[in-house]
């Protein structure tokens, strides 16, 4: 059928027409592309740690009080909200284990070093770590008691102690024949660990109690396969001196199970082996550094902790929260604070187990793990911890009976 001129004419301007759409619809496209690429950019540099946190030195910060540190970094924090997660992640506890480089004195001997980490972390800490070995046997041993006076200024100041109890004497050594898992196991030291624990019981008030840690690797006497520790002693051991604080009635432990990250999979002691059981362990634990190249090399908080961390809390122990233990990085190999700011950001909202952390905050093995080894390390740690998931220190009168919750 033959087309009529002024047909031909409409089909030609309509072909036209939609040419010109389709070429503009391409190139809205491609400026969109370009312009969502531009801000993907624009957005990882203003998510960078030093932009929302500038920084400031530390030496300023020990002379500032807390609420001067809080109104600074909250000047110094703003503009960033917007580039930051807007989900929170599930309220956890948080504080440290304090040395003695604040103050010349160890928390929670010397209850003005928490303070002192406080004002450069410009927030207070709901947890407050220290160390207790069962004897110190420098010339004859002498047992350590229950440490009522330093668990009740830690909970005066409004925080849960956390007591890293190891079944070992002082000096510390891998070679302590008479502080064999076997020793425990016999009923060695059960009138010491009975009186232990009636005293924590009279004290009455909630705590953690992390006991023989790190258990997987082979750097503690308490450790299967050193110290002459033989294979289901660690578990054999843990029960027992469990078994004793339940006969005497010391609900206000709360048992944390504590192993050491484990990412390439090479430590000698297997995870599951070791855990206790569901009946014997109220909170698991994670201990992780980043040692830079000490050892292995620059390492992120989520590849340390990741495959660890998912055995636990998809197979080994699911319905137990997680408590990190100890966690520190080196300035050396890298930024500190970008490690800082990312862990912070990450603990609540990419490991939700996590319920509890513990900040490793003192010089130990030559290594710089405190905050402010740098001012923008402390700067960093300051930023992040303002997240509304870590709880300040308001946990004075957490009731007794039964393992402590987490945060709501």
């Amino acid at each position: 059928m033959a087309i009529a001129p002024r047909h031909l004419f409409t089909a030609l301007l309509a072909l036209f027409v939609a040419l010109f759409l389709a070429v503009s619809a391409t190139q809205g496209a491609e400026r969109a592309s370009a312009a969502q690429r531009t801000g993907l950019s624009v957005a990882r540099k203003l998510s960078h740690p030093n932009r929302c946190a500038k920084s400031v030195p530390a030496r300023r910060a020990r002379t500032m009080s807390l609420p001067q540190r809080r109104r600074l970094i909250r000047r110094r924090s703003r503009g960033c909200a917007a580039t930051q997660s807007t989900s929170p992640g599930a309220p956890l506890y948080w504080g440290a284990t304090i040395g003695e480089q604040l103050t010349g004195e160890q928390a929670p001997w010397d209850m003005s070093a928490v303070s002192k980490f406080e004002g450069l972390a410009g927030k207070g800490v709901s947890l407050v770590n220290f160390f207790g070995p069962f004897a110190n046997c420098a010339s004859k041993c002498s047992f350590y008691k229950f440490p009522t006076e330093p668990m009740e200024s830690i909970r005066q100041h409004g925080s849960i102690p956390v007591y890293s109890w190891s079944s070992q004497s002082i000096p510390s050594s891998l070679n302590e024949p008479d502080f064999q898992l076997s020793d425990v196991i016999a009923g060695n030291f059960d009138s010491y660990i009975r009186e232990f624990a009636e005293d924590a019981r009279d004290w009455g008030h909630p705590f953690f109690l992390r006991f023989d840690w790190e258990m997987n690797g082979n750097w503690f006497p308490w450790s299967e396969g050193v110290n002459g520790n033989q294979s289901g002693e660690f578990v054999a051991a843990w029960r027992h001196v469990h078994d004793i604080f339940t006969s005497v009635g010391a609900s206000n432990v709360t048992w944390v199970w504590c192993p050491n990250v484990d990412p390439g999979n090479k430590l000698p002691n297997s995870l599951a082996s070791d855990y206790p059981g569901d009946e014997y362990v109220d909170w698991t634990g994670l201990d992780g550094y980043n040692w830079g190249p000490a050892k292995g090399g620059w390492t992120s908080f989520s590849h340390l902790y990741d495959s660890t961390y998912h055995a636990i809390a998809d197979s080994i122990a699911p319905s137990k929260p997680l408590l990190i233990g100890e966690m520190g990085s080196t300035e050396k190999g890298g930024s500190k604070a970008s490690w800082i700011s990312e862990a912070l950001a990450e603990i609540p909202t990419a490991f939700p187990k996590i319920r509890a952390m513990l900040w490793f905050d003192t010089f130990d093995d030559g290594m710089d793990w405190p905050i402010e080894t740098s001012s923008s390390a402390t700067s960093a740690f300051a930023a992040g911890i303002q997240a509304p998931a870590y709880q300040s220190n308001s946990y004075a009168n957490l009731p007794a009976g039964g393992p402590i919750a987490p945060p709501t």
